[in-house]
């Protein structure tokens, strides 16, 4: 039998930041993280025991004939040009990449003896994390319409993988849990109270995954208690939110009852004035779905530069002079500042803002526009610190008031822990001996 070791247990409660009730002589995990999106699949295998991932990749434009897969760690990861036609072709595809060929690091699907799946939506009905049953698919289902890009495609991802492995415990770790926290004056609307609760009409927020992990990393980066930190944190990508975290806890976040609400985004337009939906429904003939495409995919960086929701690319063509796409910059930093002061405000102050995803840890630019003149509320960052990047640091001056932070995400060790973590307290772990798990 494969067991934990005590200082491997160590390992894993400086990276999480918690005890988890772990003990000595649990079972070992491989546990494979799934995270599918509307047309990827992203995935890694992680070992408890070794306390890294083995494996990992990314399957992109599933449903498209340029899909791609990515497989490999760090200088070994290749691309391969694979048609992927649905997530279940992604799941066969990843599975298959995992137990063959010479660089395998499995040999056998035996091996695998958890999955976590990142869920987007979990509603009302899950304030944790939780094994997956006939009334958790059916509940995640039930709450597609809210998630409508992620929902439907998680739940082709957690079919495929039941079915491959149905002898193994499913995870599903919920992006919406995170804010289950907020109390009503912030995730309630001022809409009829009554269609509210008819409707479950209420903010969800999203990307409580990573927000959870950046803020934990962050305060032990700072050598600091979470429960003594008032902290403002930025998810920052082609989707982004932001949340107040008040001792620990989540008081407010910026994306609503669907994630497109809140910031500006590669694509989606975020917080508009409501009154926008029908005149623009009205003057240009469009029906509910298309003026929700319009929003979600058409709007962002997309819709004002005319160029991508691809950052990189818009700020090539700013710096080319290109109008529209300086623009797109300017209101992009204006939407995270203006959020920034909201969230001081709620919480009477802040002690430090972390930024994290593709924009927040790697776009020194848009950091420095971010925080421009920011420093009368003692925010100043480092500029040196600032051209940085790759790795867990602080880039606020030695001198700033407010502390600011880049923190790289990791959702899919938060999801592999609580994956852990749910099936020991169950007791579903499986018993791995050399011939694969048993009952």
């Amino acid at each position: 039998m494969r067991r934990f070791s005590p200082a491997t247990i160590n390992e894993w409660i400086q990276l999480t930041g918690e005890v988890n009730n772990l003990e000595r002589g649990v079972q070992l995990l491989n546990v494979l993280v799934i995270n599918a999106g509307s047309s990827s699949l992203k995935y890694q295998l992680v070992s408890i025991e070794r306390n890294k991932a083995i494996a990992k990749g990314l399957c992109e434009r599933v449903g498209s004939k340029q899909s791609t897969h990515k497989h490999g760690l760090d200088e070994n990861e290749v691309v391969i040009d694979t048609y992927l036609p649905d997530h279940r072709a992604a799941i066969d595809c990843v599975l298959d990449t995992l137990v063959n060929g010479d660089d395998a690091p499995i040999r056998s699907l035996n091996e695998i003896d958890a999955v976590g799946h990142r869920i987007v939506q979990g509603g009302s009905y899950f304030d944790h994390s939780v094994i997956i049953d006939d009334d958790v698919i059916e509940k995640i289902d039930e709450l597609s319409e809210l998630a409508p890009l992620h929902n439907k495609a998680a739940l082709s991802g957690v079919r495929a993988c039941m079915d491959a492995m149905p002898d193994v415990p499913h995870v599903a770790v919920f992006d919406t849990s995170f804010f289950q926290s907020l109390p009503p004056k912030a995730y309630m609307y001022p809409l009829p109270y009554e269609l509210c609760k008819k409707y479950h009409i209420r903010k969800y927020g999203a990307h409580g995954t990573s927000h959870r992990y950046i803020a934990r990393r962050a305060a032990r980066l700072l050598d600091e208690s979470l429960e003594d930190l008032k902290m403002i944190t930025c998810h920052l990508g082609n989707g982004c939110s932001m949340a107040a975290i008040d001792h620990g806890a989540a008081v407010d976040t910026s994306m609503g009852l669907t994630p497109l609400d809140g910031l500006m985004m590669g694509s989606r337009c975020g917080s508009i004035d409501p009154a926008i939906v029908p005149f623009i429904m009205d003057h240009e003939h469009l029906t509910t779905d298309q003026v929700n495409e319009l929003m979600n995919k058409q709007s962002g960086l997309l819709g004002i530069s005319g160029v991508s929701n691809d950052l990189r690319s818009v700020r090539n063509e700013a710096e080319k002079g290109n109008e529209r796409a300086l623009l797109a910059y300017d209101m992009y930093s204006n939407s995270v500042k203006k959020y920034i002061g909201q969230y001081i405000a709620v919480m009477a102050g802040v002690d430090a803002i972390v930024l994290t995803a593709g924009v927040g840890e790697n776009c020194q630019k848009m950091r420095r526009m971010i925080f421009s003149g920011l420093q009368p509320l003692g925010i100043v960052l480092d500029e040196e610190k600032n051209r940085q990047r790759g790795f867990e640091r602080i880039i606020s001056t030695d001198d700033s008031h407010v502390r600011i932070c880049v923190i790289p995400t990791n959702e899919e060790y938060m999801i592999a822990h609580d994956t852990y973590d749910l099936v020991h307290k169950n007791s579903q772990i499986m018993v791995c001996s050399q011939d694969g798990p048993s009952l």
